[in-house]
């Protein structure tokens, strides 16, 4: 099977189509055929080392496919059923192995490509708006890159919860995909300084919760953009990590608050992610939430797809495309 593999760290230069044997799916396990995998910051990060894994490794944590073998021990799972995964390394490939804990059945209702963007991404922004800051009514929250393939969930979310959405793009067209996905203002902050235009929008307040993905080159306005006790989610480095902070400076912003959270430790447990993934389809069923797709690319061309990500040049949710 044809695999995307990391034998050193590096730019994208580095990633290469490798064939490997199909996986041995073990008794507690189910060998999956992989038809879509999710392309996401946390690979460009193992690709570089920020993030570092013994190499060589398969990139990808993210997918969705079909079932194709089921393990002496697992129950609840048939050969043939489509099943998605927010956290198994090495979905960049053909096939893949994973415990019956580690993914969902999807519903019929739900295409392949839509379950693949609803794990990593959707998840993460099921959490941030529900368990790491509960958004509620009147609300004001500051999302950074608004037209990524987070940013427009977190749009979505914050808009249904009632909160207010301040989003932050580069372009125009970015511009049009937030506010089509829920946000109420629009930051260029390509030539406008956010935290100068969040006091505006807010008449001198500030917001009550930033969501910042992007890291090093946003972190002081978003620091800057927070009203009285207010809350800064840093939960991705786009463009970098965030330097060395004193957090004495929290006290003199207004008794502010950081929170670093992942992915992980939020579906810690199968239920939890059962929750968050009945939470999310239920939303595209209903049609209260769409999972844009931004792209595919075939799995040999993940180099190209991780430019155009990490490049900004793209919006929405990525998907490579197993060749089979």
């Amino acid at each position: 099977m044809r695999t995307v593999q990391v034998g050193q760290y590096g730019g994208t230069e580095v990633l290469a189509v490798a064939d490997l044997p199909v996986p041995m799916c073990g008794p507690e396990q189910i060998l999956v055929k992989v038809l879509a995998a999710g392309v996401n910051f946390i690979d460009t990060y193992q690709r570089s080392g920020l993030y570092p894994l013994p190499t060589p490794f398969t990139l990808g944590r993210e997918g969705s496919g079909e079932v194709v073998e089921v393990g002496a021990n697992v129950s609840g799972i048939e050969v043939g059923a489509l099943v998605a995964w927010p956290a198994v390394q090495g979905s960049y490939a053909e096939y893949v192995t994973m415990s019956a804990a580690d993914c969902i059945v999807v519903p019929t209702d739900i295409d392949g490509n839509t379950a693949c963007a609803a794990m990593l991404q959707g998840m993460t922004a099921h959490y941030l708006v529900t368990s790491v800051f509960d958004v509620k009514p009147k609300d004001v929250a500051l999302v950074h890159a608004a037209a990524g393939g987070v940013g427009l969930l977190l749009c979505q979310l914050i808009a249904a919860r009632g909160g207010t959405v301040i989003g932050t793009v580069s372009t125009e067209d970015k511009a049009t995909a937030a506010r089509l996905a829920g946000a109420h203002h629009i930051i260029r902050y390509d030539r406008e300084d956010v935290a100068q235009s969040v006091r505006e929008i807010t008449n001198g307040n500030g917001v009550d919760v930033v969501y910042d993905g992007v890291g090093a080159s946003t972190f002081e306005a978003s620091l800057q953009s927070l009203t009285l006790r207010g809350l800064m989610v840093t939960f991705g480095n786009a463009s970098g990590p965030i330097p060395p902070f004193e957090l004495l400076r929290l006290s003199g912003l207004g008794s502010l608050s950081i929170i670093r959270p992942t992915l992980n430790d939020y579906i810690a447990t199968h239920e939890e992610m059962q929750w968050r993934a009945d939470e999310l389809f239920a939303g595209v069923v209903g049609g209260t939430l769409n999972f844009a797709i931004g792209g595919t690319y075939p799995l040999s061309d993940a180099a190209r797809a991780q430019d155009d990500l990490e490049g900004r040049r793209t919006s929405g949710k990525l998907l490579l495309i197993p060749e089979h």
